[in-house]
C-alpha cells in the first residue's frame, strides 16, 4: 500500500507543478480544472475529488460548473487543491499561487506585500506541522505548531477548517488534523496517512458557506419518480460512490438541464450531499498549503513533495 501512496503522490506533485504555471491573468478556471483532471486520468490514476480552485476570500470547495466563465485576475490569491488515487490510496495536495500579470494595476504595494505574507504563512504552518508529525503525538500538538507558525506573521489560521486522515477510497476517514490547539488528544499511529492543510488569513479565521454547490458526495439510495433522476443516481452509484464528484461531470454526461434538475432533487432528498464553497467571514484573503504524509515512528514521509 505504501508504494501506491508514493505513486499517487508523485502524480499529484508533477501535475500540481505544471498546473500552477496556468494561473495567470485572463486564464479561465475551467481550463485549469479540466487540465488537472484529465492529466490525472492520463496517468492511469483515478481522480480523488474534483480539482478545487478557490480564489481570494473563498477558502475551499469551488470547482467550475459547466460553461464557467470565471477568469483569473493578476494578483488573485488562488488555492489549487487536487487529488489522485492509485489502488484507492489517495494523494491530496494544495498550493497557493498569486496569479501572474500586472499585479500593481490591481493592488497597492502594501496589499501585494500583505498577500505575499499570507501566502508564506500557510507554507510556514505546513512546514511546522510536518516537523511535528510522528507516531505517538496528539493531533492538537500539530494544530498548535500550525497556529504558532502562522501567528508569527500576525495572521490567523482558519479555525474551522482541518486536515484529515486518509484511508483506501476514503478521503475524509474520520480523524481531523486541526490548525490550532483544539485539545484533541487523539494520538497518531505509525503507518497512518493524513493530509495536513493549514490555511492562513488576515481575517477572523472563520469560514461560512457561500452561494452555490459545485461538489457532491454520494450518501444513500433513494427512490425517485423521475426516471432521469433515478438514472443519474444509478450513474453516481456506479461511478462516484466512494469519493466526491463534480456537478460539472454530471451535466457533461446528462446535459445541463437534466443534470442540474437531478442534482437538485438528489441533494434535497439527501441521496447526495452538496458542498458549498467556503468564504472567509470577513471577506479577507485566504492561503492554503497541503501535503499528504505517512506517519512514521520518528517523523513522517511526505508523499506529495
Amino acid at each position: 500500500m505504501m508504494e501506491s501512496y508514493i505513486k499517487a503522490g508523485k502524480i499529484v506533485s508533477k501535475i500540481r507543478s505544471e498546473a500552477s504555471k496556468m494561473i495567470v491573468d485572463g486564464a479561465l478556471v475551467i481550463d485549469l480544472v479540466n487540465y488537472v483532471e484529465s492529466e490525472i486520468l492520463k496517468t492511469g490514476a483515478e481522480i480523488a475529488f474534483p480539482c478545487n480552485v478557490s480564489i481570494n476570500e473563498i477558502a475551499a470547495h469551488y470547482t467550475s460548473p459547466i460553461r464557467d466563465e470565471t477568469a483569473f485576475k493578476a494578483g488573485d490569491m488562488v488555492k489549487l487543491d487536487l487529488g489522485a488515487m492509485v489502488d484507492g490510496c489517495i494523494a491530496d495536495s494544495a498550493v497557493t499561487i498569486i496569479a501572474n500579470g500586472n499585479i500593481d494595476e490591481n493592488y497597492s504595494q502594501d496589499e501585494i506585500n500583505l498577500h505575499e505574507e499570507i501566502q508564506e504563512a500557510s507554507a510556514a504552518g505546513l512546514e511546522a506541522a510536518i516537523a511535528t508529525a510522528r507516531a505517538g503525538i496528539e493531533v492538537s500538538k500539530i494544530g498548535a505548531a500550525v497556529h504558532e507558525a502562522i501567528a508569527e506573521y500576525h495572521l490567523n489560521p482558519i479555525f474551522n477548517l482541518t486536515g484529515h486522515s486518509l484511508e483506501q477510497y476514503n478521503l475524509h476517514a474520520g480523524i481531523s488534523i486541526p490548525n490550532y490547539d483544539n485539545h484533541d488528544n487523539y494520538i497518531l499511529e505509525e503507518g497512518q496517512a493524513i493530509a495536513i492543510e493549514p490555511f492562513a488569513t488576515n481575517g477572523e479565521g472563520i469560514v461560512n458557506d457561500a452561494p452555490g454547490h459545485y461538489i457532491f458526495s454520494y450518501m444513500a439510495n433513494k427512490p425517485f419518480r423521475m426516471k432521469s433522476t433515478q438514472k443519474v443516481l444509478k450513474y453516481i452509484q456506479h461511478n462516484h460512490r466512494d469519493v466526491p464528484f463534480s456537478g460539472r461531470w454530471i451535466t457533461n454526461e446528462f446535459g445541463e438541464r437534466k443534470g442540474s434538475i437531478a442534482l437538485k432533487q438528489l441533494s434535497e432528498s439527501m441521496a447526495i450531499y452538496p458542498y458549498a464553497p467556503l468564504r472567509e467571514k470577513e471577506n479577507c484573503f485566504v492561503s492554503q498549503k497541503e501535503h499528504t504524509v505517512i506517519i512514521e515512528k520518528e517523523g513522517c514521509t511526505v508523499t506529495t513533495i
